[in-house]
């Protein structure tokens, strides 16, 4: 349960998935409140897409459970609370954009009709492009319809995989711009990405999976951790490892009085690479059952 005791738009306890000699996940906990977003990550085969499915109910666990806003995953509940976008979708390239929602409000069985189509062409920035059709949209286009598509109907959990690997800059600007709104209007949003440096920018929280289970968790914040502090003078960079930000003015001010110039100052962290790398080459050392 969330800290206001609504139920968390996922959950997932003890989710245990086998194919045949191979475990995809072993014993993962999960869970992602209303208006969070969370990053997942994980190398080739650390199991995050078989959660997204598990998720999704197209594929049923082994042992463990997962929930979707309090339902059974793959219950007809759970799957009108979530939206969905693959990794690999295409769109009839024939049709318009309100061609493509007006298709999937019919096979999600929203009756938003033409109002709901309008507002979510609104919501990703394609107002003007109700009318232009999917092959004549550049990728990053395209990439935004995905997300409208995921959005009929206002599910509380969107699922995404891999939103902005085909982006460029501008086009994974405007998607982080669009996960941001999304976080005020309530939507929980569990994003599978290999791009660290968006996760780090956009997620509350990280969950990085190796071999199937969980590895390292937290907000970007927490998992990274202080590098010490870096004085640019007029002498060169003076390194001091073992400081944290408090120490920082007590540096300057003694370098000052020994008569340094003092340019600039940087107070260094470890980056969430560096918490990745660090968790899942951990991971892969430990024997596997």
């Amino acid at each position: 349960m969330t800290a206001t005791g609504a139920e968390p738009a996922l959950e997932v306890r003890g989710l245990c998935k086998r194919y045949g000699s191979i475990t995809a996940l072993d014993g993962v906990e999960l869970s992602v409140a209303s208006g969070e977003l969370v990053g997942l990550l994980g190398p080739n085969g650390a199991g995050k897409s078989t959660l997204v499915k598990i998720a999704c109910g197209l594929v049923r666990p082994s042992a463990g459970a997962a929930s979707v806003c309090g339902a059974a995953a793959g219950s007809r509940a759970a799957r009108a609370s979530l939206g969905y976008l693959a990794e690999l979708f295409r769109f009839p390239g024939w049709c318009t954009a309100s061609e493509v929602l007006r298709l999937h409000q019919r096979l999600a069985g929203s009756a938003g009709g033409l109002a709901e189509r309008d507002e979510l062409l609104e919501l990703v920035g394609l107002a003007d492009s109700a009318g232009r059709q999917v092959d004549a949209m550049s990728k990053g286009m395209q990439q935004r319809l995905g997300i409208a598509q995921a959005l009929i109907g206002s599910p509380r959990l969107l699922l995404l995989d891999e939103p902005t690997s085909a982006l460029d800059p501008a086009g994974r600007h405007a998607v982080r711009a669009l996960l941001e709104q999304l976080r005020t209007r309530g939507t929980a949003v569990l994003l599978n990405s290999h791009l660290l440096s968006e996760i780090e920018l956009v997620c509350d929280r990280v969950v990085i999976l190796s071999r199937g289970q969980v590895v390292a968790a937290g907000r970007p914040e927490e998992l990274t951790r202080a590098g010490g502090v870096a004085v640019h003078t007029g002498d060169g960079i003076r390194r001091f490892p073992d400081a944290g930000r408090e120490q920082a003015p007590a540096i300057v001010a003694s370098l000052v009085a020994g008569g340094a110039e003092v340019y600039e100052v940087h107070v260094l962290r470890s980056t969430l690479e560096d918490v990745y790398l660090e968790a899942v080459s951990g991971s892969q050392e430990a024997p596997r059952q």
